[in-house]
């Protein structure tokens, strides 16, 4: 799939060798995506929580402050994972500075359009296009916002006669989903193996690969990681693959490429990999619970009534509040973050 249009470049490639995995054309589709442009903002795709308010992204830097201090003030590295433009980094790397944190600025990025944007707010970050080539000599200070939802998912769907694999079939440049072969019954969780005819089950592999990775490394350098998406305390039934194009949902199926694909992220499944890999886990919480026990009301009541409307978007159950959860892992030495309050 060398030359031409994405769309087409995957029609050819389905033609000559079958239908291909959810995941599959969903990694095609959201690395040339990406690749393309700057989606963020009015005159993008979709705005993220640091483009709403300097609030979300002032608290984070003040929870790995803390975080440090607590544990000995460390030599650390922040890495932050699909940085968007820059303004998370920004925002939380001010935060720390006040506190006498000024960390070393890592940023996991493949595309070079958002890494130009993130050159002109952090000039003297290093980029890596994936998690193997971090540090290894330093803790590391990880924040993954709205990263986890756009990496490629398998989804198994329930038949009459058992669980198979959602493939994308291609007719005349139009991508369809359609029932696969047979998987096996035993990667299906028990709980839900008995679920109806029609149940999707999703699951995302490089997910739990990246987790994995970053929970080895902070068990063995020490430092913290924290997550914040939407999704769901795992695992569960449900199709919740979605696009996002001109802040509109769109057909997830039409015009590969040239539109933003995501779906729930399982936090179980996240919080039980790092888990495995030796590290304290912690939440997941509603992102409204999160930035309320960091102190966002007391935040928007210094920054005044301007800010209002978007302390709500970011807090209030019914827009990001709930969906949007929290998670944290840690070193085993290093103390509990805050936020995490049962």
């Amino acid at each position: 799939m060398s030359d031409g249009p994405l769309p087409e470049r995957l029609a050819r490639a389905i033609t000559l060798a079958g239908p291909i995995p959810v995941a599959q054309f969903m990694a095609a589709a959201n690395a040339h995506y990406y690749a393309t442009r700057d989606p963020l903002g009015t005159g993008g795709d979709f705005i993220t929580a640091p483009e709403i308010s300097q609030m979300f992204g002032e608290l984070i830097g003040a929870w790995a402050a803390d975080l440090w201090l607590r544990a000995g003030a460390p030599p650390v590295a922040y890495v932050e994972l699909g940085p968007g433009r820059g303004t998370l980094a920004v925002d939380a790397l001010r935060v720390m500075a006040k506190a006498g944190l000024t960390p070393p600025v890592h940023l996991v990025e493949t595309s070079e359009v958002l890494r130009a944007a993130q050159a002109t707010r952090l000039p003297g970050a290093v980029w890596h296009a994936d998690s193997t080539t971090l540090p290894t000599d330093v803790a590391l200070l990880v924040v993954a916002n709205e990263f986890f939802d756009a990496l490629p998912i398998r989804q198994l769907v329930r038949g009459s006669a058992g669980w198979h694999e959602r493939l994308i079939a291609c007719q005349d440049l139009l991508f369809l989903p359609i029932a696969g072969g047979a998987v096996p019954g035993a990667i299906i969780p028990e709980d839900l193996a008995a679920a109806p005819p029609g149940s999707v089950i999703e699951t995302s592999p490089a997910a739990v690969a990246i987790m994995r990775d970053l929970a080895q490394r902070i068990v063995a350098q020490g430092g913290a990681m924290l997550t914040i998406d939407y999704g769901y305390a795992g695992p569960a039934i449900g199709d919740t693959l979605q696009a996002v194009r001109g802040h509109a949902y769109a057909n997830p199926f039409d015009a590969p490429g040239e539109q933003d694909l995501t779906a729930h992220v399982d936090f179980a499944t996240l919080g039980a990999a790092a888990a495995m890999a030796g590290a304290r886990v912690q939440g997941p919480v509603s992102q409204g619970t999160f930035l309320t026990a960091l102190g966002i009301d007391a935040r928007a009541a210094v920054l005044g009534d301007a800010v209002r409307a978007d302390r709500d978007r970011l807090v209030v159950d019914d827009q990001m509040g709930l969906l949007f959860k929290a998670l944290a892992i840690t070193a085993p030495a290093w103390p509990e973050p805050t936020g995490f309050a049962a």
